[in-house]
């Protein structure tokens, strides 16, 4: 299957100790709406691990049904006044207690990139995720992605990883790439991050220094709602109050 939807990828400031509330109320308090009133599906909800990022953060992203899915969830949302739902107000009133801002992108897969469901039906999981957020000189990024399916997922998947996600930054002159990468342990990550710096990797290296490709990675664990994690989408029971969290 081609994979022909489009992302929202979205960094989230988390205030205080309220990514664990964050979190639950993104998964099981959003999603069943969105699916419901936007055909919008979680793709994955992640705390990012402070020692390799920025911190208390959270990374979101949403599937939609390509372009045409993303306007008409656009022109829901923004169609009031305030530029809010305003089925939403409670939920956001909510949200603004957690969080105090963000960064979100479009982002467009490549074909071969999995969907959701296509993940989840597979079973594909990670202990960890390593998230990579590749610059490279304007107009370039195509270059990246292409070799990136010919010499980089090929070098990296006999160390454990999985690629679960491979974008092109929209909007944007063509500089920017998002790559999301499953690794099935704690030591799988120790072992790549070695394999990094040593020969098992150094073609891979080397075509990314060719490219002036600038590849800042970070770590990230998943929501206990988030879809690679429970091999579903969060459903309406799932939800609690988030005093209890």
């Amino acid at each position: 299957m081609t994979n022909d939807r489009i992302y929202i990828h979205e960094l989230i400031d988390i205030i205080g100790q309220n990514r664990a509330r964050y979190m639950h109320h993104m998964t099981a308090n959003w999603c069943p709406t969105a699916r419901e009133e936007r055909n919008m599906l979680c793709f994955g909800v992640w705390g990012t691990v402070g020692s390799t990022g920025r911190w208390p953060e959270v990374v979101n992203m949403w599937e939609l049904e390509g372009w045409d899915g993303l306007v008409e969830n656009f022109a829901h949302e923004l169609a009031a006044p305030s530029l809010q739902d305003p089925a939403l107000e409670k939920w956001w009133a909510a949200a603004a207690d957690l969080r105090r801002g963000g960064f979100d992108r479009i982002v467009v897969p490549e074909p071969w990139s999995p969907t959701i469901e296509e993940l989840t039906g597979a079973g594909v999981r990670g202990a960890v995720y390593a998230h990579e957020v590749v610059r490279v000189p304007i107009g370039t990024v195509r270059g990246f992605l292409d070799t990136l399916a010919d010499v980089g997922v090929p070098a990296l998947e006999p160390l454990g990883l999985t690629c679960v996600g491979a974008y092109r930054v929209a909007m944007i002159s063509d500089t920017e790439a998002i790559v999301i990468w499953a690794l099935p342990s704690w030591e799988a990550w120790g072992r790549y991050e070695q394999a990094w710096d040593g020969p098992q990797l150094a073609a891979w290296r080397a075509r990314l220094t060719t490219l002036n490709a600038d590849v800042q990675r970070t770590l990230m664990v998943d929501a206990p709602l988030s879809p690679m994690r429970t091999g579903r989408q969060p459903q309406v029971e799932d939800r609690r109050p988030l005093e209890e969290l």
